[in-house]
């Protein structure tokens, strides 16, 4: 069978940060306020003129030096994100130009707000398993405090900028769970429930950007159950149990919904990688960076199971299961 095996993976956070004591002097907030609620602490800030394809290109650019390849070596990007350069076209083509792929294979941006990376994990694995392709670079980059409503303390303390890639190159395997790839992957979207969580701007509607709006009560109850769900879902087409995971990386939205998932599927603590206190939810860009700061300080190994799930605006959710 054939499977899409992840090479490698590279991250990029913005020199720039806030501290919740830095932002308790924007609007009207206080660090134990932050802390409390969402467990983060601080969230990386693009700079001045600093796009979200220059972010994404410094994220890949660190996943193909791991793999020891160039961008010639691509035959594809997909690139999640929800905060593009331009209306079009898209950002991914821009990193294409900046990897130095030229005109070699093609690239796209995936909208799926924080539940991006999932969606283009799965669209470059079916890609791969298809044949049309032998070697993708899935990203999710964000430069989400460009959405934000610096007056709205139940929005602008949350969110953060980065970019995180990985790099999927096909391979053989037997067709079992002990392949290592990508084992399986699960994509959901419930649009009646599109104003929980969105964006009240647009260029067709009211021709700005807009900023974000949550629903927060209800994004937080439909976060623990449909990510739950989705967890549950790529474990059973896999004939995996919780025991045999060995790393839940999930969408850093909150830490309390990390820990309630977890709790929920009688996951272990010390089986959850957690980045949400340093990075804030970087929407799309949150599960490759959890995924790069844990292959990087060595906790997930060559081998290991891996499940990763998000949850975002849309309503969108979904879930991957693969073998480092």
């Amino acid at each position: 069978m054939r499977r899409s095996v992840m090479l490698s993976c590279g991250s990029y956070l913005p020199e720039k940060f806030l501290t919740n004591n830095d932002l308790a002097k924007i609007v009207d907030t206080t660090d134990e306020w932050i802390t409390q609620r969402t467990g983060i602490r601080k969230r990386h800030v693009a700079g001045e003129g600093e796009k979200t394809s220059d972010m994404a290109t410094r994220a890949a650019e660190k996943a193909l030096k791991a793999a020891g390849l160039t961008g010639a070596d691509i035959d594809a990007i997909f690139l999640a994100t929800t905060t593009p350069d331009q209306t079009f076209p898209a950002t991914a083509v821009t990193v294409q130009d900046n990897i130095g792929m030229g005109d070699r294979g093609f690239a796209f941006d995936i909208q799926a707000v924080c539940s991006g990376f999932i969606y283009a994990l799965s669209t470059a694995d079916n890609f791969i398993k298809s044949g049309q392709i032998n070697r993708a670079l899935v990203i999710g980059a964000e430069h989400f405090t460009r959405l934000l409503d610096w007056d709205d303390r139940t929005t602008c303390v949350l969110f953060g900028d980065g970019a995180g890639a990985v790099i999927l190159e096909a391979a053989e395997g037997k067709g079992d769970k002990t392949d290592r790839g990508i084992l399986t992957t699960h994509l959901h979207s419930e649009g009646a429930k599109r104003d929980l969580l969105y964006v009240d701007g647009g260029p067709s509607s009211t021709r700005t950007v807009g900023h974000v709006r949550m629903n927060g009560k209800e994004v937080f109850r439909n976060a623990v159950t449909r990510m739950s769900e989705a967890i549950v879902e790529a474990m059973q087409a896999s004939g995996v149990t919780p025991e045999e995971v060995d790393w839940l990386v999930p969408h850093q939205a909150n830490r309390r919904i990390i820990d309630a998932t977890a709790e929920k599927l009688n996951l272990p603590a010390n089986k959850v990688v957690v980045t949400v206190e340093e990075h804030g939810n970087t929407s799309a860009a949150s599960i490759p960076l959890a995924l790069s700061v844990a292959v990087e300080d060595g906790r997930i190994r060559r081998g290991d199971l891996i499940l990763m799930e998000a949850m975002g605006g849309g309503l969108t959710w979904g879930a991957a299961l693969a073998r480092w």
